[in-house]
C-alpha cells in the first residue's frame, strides 16, 4: 500500500510561486509515474501534470504549460510541482497521485491507484 503524503499549499497572491511536494512511502516510488491533479470547488478533478518513473518524460495540462514544472527525486521518494505565475484560476485542493510500475506519463486519471489527500493551494487577486 503507498500512502502519499502532499505539502506545500498555501494562500499567496497573483503572480506569486508555490513548490508543492509529494512525499511516497514505498520504496517501489523509483518506478511509479506521478501525477498533480486538482480540483476547485463546484468543478470536477482535472489533471495538471505527470512525470514518468525515470523523470525523462513529462505532460502538462494545456492551462499550466510554461508556469508549472513538476520534477522528482528518487532518492527522496517525492515528487514535486513547482508552480510559477500563479492565477486566481489555480485555486484548488492539489492532489498527487500513483500509477503503475514504469508506465508512461498519463493525464487519465483512472489509471492511478493511489491518492494523497491534497493540499489546499488558493490564489487571492
Amino acid at each position: 500500500q503507498v500512502q502519499l503524503v502532499e505539502s506545500g499549499g498555501g494562500l499567496v497572491q497573483a503572480g506569486d510561486s508555490l513548490r508543492l511536494s509529494c512525499a511516497a512511502s514505498d520504496r517501489a516510488f523509483t518506478t511509479y509515474t506521478m501525477g498533480w491533479f486538482r480540483q476547485a470547488p463546484g468543478k470536477e478533478r482535472e489533471f495538471v501534470a505527470s512525470i514518468n518513473w525515470s523523470g525523462v518524460s513529462t505532460m502538462y495540462a494545456d492551462s499550466v504549460k510554461g508556469r508549472f514544472t513538476i520534477s522528482r527525486d528518487n532518492a527522496k521518494n517525492t515528487v514535486y510541482l513547482q508552480m510559477n505565475s500563479l492565477k486566481p484560476e489555480d485555486t484548488a485542493v492539489y492532489s498527487c497521485a500513483a500509477r503503475i510500475a514504469y508506465s508512461s506519463a498519463s493525464s487519465a486519471s483512472s489509471g492511478y491507484g493511489y491518492w494523497g489527500q491534497g493540499t489546499q493551494v488558493t490564489v487571492s487577486s
